[in-house]
């Protein structure tokens, strides 16, 4: 069976230029799994309490939407516009054209210029209204702007520069963390309902839920961004309130990047290529009637061409030190083609890689290949049959084989980019590991993709913010990327381009 790439939209829809982003199988499951490891709605405080969940769920979807803009420059689309009014229209319109393999019906369509009501569905025993989530949404922000919330006692919990983001996430994505569910409410996750829901408020017309419902499909939806974006949009007020990172925070004393270099298989130093693959997935398990064998679906995909960093590092400490690399691609100019503000670029950074390195006295030339990167998992593990091999429910294997799952498929490791070219900058860092580690051992398996994912029933692995050092604005002075750098960072251009070709 192929999957026809334009099955959920015409080119008459700007929006439907990113079909392969949010349609994607990887991408969709990365989501799925996520939300499976780090579950809101679970009672038991053990299941949900994870080292900095709150921060993890900011910045894993603050990093989805700075993908998700990256790939609109690569179609020549603006930035997403954040749905912040809960009163007007939704523009875009949706039409999934998939089936409920759990209500035998299909997933019902959302058409344009819908309007968010007030939910009152007996049945699904939900009664909100929209009037609720504003009324959150401004005790959020007055917390923001307080600088701290408040508990169910009436303590003050500050949101400081260490705790704040992860007690605000969990106030975000409510949760048996929240340190008040019934004075800042469920918004994140109500947001979601809401829309869910808005093509049948009242369940007049008996239909379940629309894909923003579900995390298996959400992804799917063009206004899953736009909502996401608001909820960023939030987060980074409390950011933007952090004093700015100083000299002594972001340098590491005797250690300098003196190069960079990306070089393709291939291809020409600096030029990422990016172009489509088809690839089968066995999808029998979604059969209602059992076929004889396999059933493969071939879709078609994003990938790009394997690459390697080449960084120079000078080590003029005398002593060996320990470093934690951070690799970041960010656009070089805005939709209109102008340069970037560090204030805005610095939203637009995408997480490519984090690792650790030993740096001998002198001169160091570290390789590393795009495919051991701290965010992505293999294709193979992106797409495993969920069936083979697969431990008793509820048992500890269970858990870690779920776990294994979480990561951004490599295939969608950078964006598509232009066919001329998307100019980019490739940002390198070298941070000191003695102020980055956690102490712990590593055991078990998948903690490959640690970035976005955690690592199972451990510490996450970085002390420092998650995107270190783009949570923050930059220090008076460094209003651009080339003025915030310092001797342990470096920036190469790079060119993104797309061949729009299919192998």
């Amino acid at each position: 069976i192929t999957i026809p790439r334009d099955y959920t939209a015409s080119d008459l829809e700007p929006e439907h230029r990113l079909w392969y982003f949010r349609e994607d199988l990887g991408i969709n499951l990365h989501h799925w799994h996520w939300h499976l490891v780090y579950p809101f709605e679970a009672g038991d405080r053990a299941i949900v309490n994870k080292d900095r969940r709150g921060e993890l769920f900011y910045y894993m979807h603050q990093q989805v939407v700075a993908r998700y803009n990256l790939e609109r420059f690569s179609n020549n689309l603006a930035r997403v516009v954040r749905f912040n009014n809960l009163r007007e229209p939704i523009a875009e319109g949706y039409f999934p054209k998939m089936d409920s393999l759990v209500s035998s019906r299909a997933w019902p369509p959302r058409v344009e210029g819908t309007i968010l009501r007030d939910l009152n569905r007996e049945l699904d025993q939900i009664n909100v209204d929209v009037s609720d989530m504003e009324r959150w949404r401004d005790r959020i922000f007055e917390a923001i702007s307080q600088g701290f919330a408040t508990d169910e006692s009436g303590n003050r919990v500050p949101l400081d520069d260490v705790r704040g983001i992860d007690i605000l996430g969990n106030i975000m994505e409510s949760s048996i963390l929240s340190p008040n569910r019934s004075l800042y409410g469920d918004f994140h996750n109500l947001g979601h309902v809401f829309i869910s829901y808005s093509h049948d408020p009242d369940h007049r017309h008996l239909e379940s839920f629309g894909v923003m419902g579900d995390s298996a499909t959400a992804m799917r939806d063009p206004v899953f961004y736009r909502w996401h974006a608001y909820i960023d949009d939030i987060f980074q007020e409390h950011k933007t309130r952090l004093t700015p990172y100083t000299l002594p925070e972001l340098n590491y004393d005797g250690i300098s990047v003196t190069g960079v270099q990306v070089s393709p298989e291939g291809g020409r130093p600096n030029v990422l290529q990016t172009f489509w693959q088809q690839s089968d997935v066995d999808l029998s398990r979604g059969m209602d009637f059992v076929p004889r064998g396999n059933v493969f679906a071939r879709f078609t995909h994003l990938q790009h061409a394997p690459f390697t960093y080449t960084i120079n590092v000078n080590n003029d400490s005398g002593a060996q030190r320990f470093g934690t690399v951070r690799i970041f691609l960010g656009p070089k100019t805005d939709e209109r083609g102008q340069g970037m503000l560090f204030k805005d670029q610095r939203l637009l950074m995408i997480e490519l890689d984090k690792f650790i390195v030993s740096l001998n006295p002198g001169q160091n030339t570290i390789r590393r290949r795009s495919t051991e990167s701290s965010v992505t998992i293999p294709f193979e593990r992106t797409f495993r049959n969920l069936d083979v091999n697969r431990p008793a429910a509820g048992s500890a294997e269970e858990l870690e084989f779920n776990f294994c799952g979480c990561g951004w498929p490599n295939h969608m490791l950078i964006p598509k980019g232009l066919p001329e070219g998307m100019n980019c900058e490739l940002f390198v860092m070298v941070s000191d590991y003695d102020q980055d580690r956690i102490e712990q051992q590593l055991v078990g398996s998948c903690s490959d993709a640690a970035s976005y994912c955690g690592v199972r029933d451990r510490l996450y692995p970085d002390r420092r913010a998650m995107g270190y050092p783009f949570d923050r604005l930059s220090r008076a002075g460094a209003d651009r990327l080339v003025n915030f750098l310092t001797p342990n960072m470096s920036i190469v251009d790079v060119v993104v381009r797309h061949d729009n070709r299919v192998v």
